[in-house]
């Protein structure tokens, strides 16, 4: 079963709306809350949201392969969510929102494997 056959999985549906959620976030970070310092906000909003367009477009077209490319942009903005609360610690509740998006993403796209792995119905435990 495909990422968006009829019934999609509860697992590929929240990894969708946590793409949708990180694109609404960056936007609304780089455009609204904390403008960057340095670049026009157009350019630091194109640039926050090109990892996650892709995904997002991939999505509208009800695409399988979106959920695979948004943690593909989920893992980048891990690193940069890492990276700002590391670096910028004034705002920490935003980077924590991103980084809190990206692990959505990436849990919510995988949970069908990790369930499969983890929670196993009869046989042993054996990897």
């Amino acid at each position: 079963m495909n990422a968006f056959s009829n019934h999609p999985s509860l697992g590929k549906r929240y990894a969708v709306l946590g793409i949708f959620a990180m694109l609404v976030w960056m936007t609304a970070w780089l455009s609204w809350l904390s403008p960057s310092e340095i670049l026009p906000k157009s350019v630091a909003t194109g640039l926050a949201i090109a990892p996650i367009l892709p995904a997002a477009l991939l999505a509208l077209f009800r695409r399988p392969s979106a959920v695979f490319w948004g943690g593909v942009a989920a893992l980048i903005y891990f690193c940069h969510a890492i990276a700002e609360l590391w670096t910028v610690p004034e705002i920490w509740p935003m980077p924590l929102v991103e980084l809190l998006l990206a692990l959505w993403i990436i849990f919510a796209g995988n949970w069908d494997g990790l369930k499969a792995k983890l929670f196993k119905r009869g046989g042993t435990g054996s990897a």
